[in-house]
């Protein structure tokens, strides 16, 4: 059944001091930035709060900022403003890849990167990309701000470590990984507007034959966006055979817990993500 108008209450923010006053004033309002998602859910009936609070267009909450050392992302940042930064698309092409996958364009003129990480989704095209640039997420309430590791963030299918009063404010990446190799994969039913059934991201740095770093970062394969440190660790300072990468397609199946689901099954999305982590070790040699 379709949701009605009348029956929700949405107020704008006129600023960021605002839109922190009305989340912490205990109404339980929640944020609402391009409304992508959640505009997915109202039409259904399924939008499970009433009281909204804009956010989107807050100056604090826009822009790119670069430095020497990292750039920031506003969380309101669409989709289609980091798929045309310079920097981003030099140093940071897994992030603007999966910008590009997420949804239509104009959901990329909508949709938020803040959104994006804030709807919680294990099968989101940013996500992955943003665990192997060890994203650190800025958020931010009426007490003042904290940092948190995206990779410590989501707790859970739809849970995460932020509170009813806080909004993400910006996302800091470090600018370290343009001369790693970098690779990314979406395996879903079509090209386009299609949720995936795996997404694979992945960079690495080689010493020769010896593989110094390595960062992998999957969705749709577990109940969170996943960060897979086992695999990571099983490859990391070993030299890269034959029996290194069959080891390493062990691990990756025993470290993911896919799920049937009206897209795909289990025994598709495993043998999928040993064979991607197989086609990225093969490109390194």
């Amino acid at each position: 059944m379709r949701a009605h108008l009348s029956d929700f209450d949405l107020v704008v923010a006129s600023d960021l001091a605002a839109a922190l006053d009305l989340l912490a004033n205990g109404e339980s309002r929640r944020p609402m930035a391009g409304g992508t998602d959640l505009m997915v859910l109202f039409n259904a009936g399924r939008l499970p709060y009433r009281k909204l609070v804009s956010i989107a267009k807050l100056p604090e909450l826009l822009g790119i900022a670069v430095t020497p050392d990292a750039v920031t992302i506003g969380a309101g940042v669409t989709y289609s403003a980091i798929m045309r930064h310079p920097v981003l698309q030099s140093e940071f092409p897994l992030l603007c890849q999966a910008a590009g996958w997420t949804g239509s364009p104009a959901n990329q003129n909508r949709g938020t990167l803040g959104g994006n990480i804030a709807n919680a989704s294990p099968a989101a095209d940013t996500p992955p990309a943003l665990l192997v640039y060890d994203a650190e997420l800025e958020l931010i309430s009426k007490k003042g701000s904290r940092h948190i590791a995206y990779d410590q963030f989501h707790t859970g299918y739809k849970a995460m470590q932020l509170r009813l009063d806080e909004l993400i404010a910006k996302i800091h990446l470090k600018r370290e990984y343009c001369k790693l190799k970098q690779y990314a994969r979406k395996v879903g039913t079509r090209k386009a507007q299609a949720i995936s059934k795996v997404c694979f991201n992945a960079t690495a740095e080689m010493d020769s034959s010896i593989i110094k770093q390595i960062h992998v970062g999957l969705g749709s394969v577990a109940p969170v966006p996943l960060r897979c440190h086992k695999v990571e660790a099983a490859l990391t300072g070993q030299r890269l055979t034959d029996a290194l990468i069959a080891h390493a397609r062990t691990v990756i199946a025993e470290e993911i817990t896919p799920i049937d689901d009206i897209r795909s099954t289990s025994q598709y999305r495993s043998l999928v993500t040993q064979n991607l982590l197989s086609e990225f070790l093969g490109q390194l040699r």
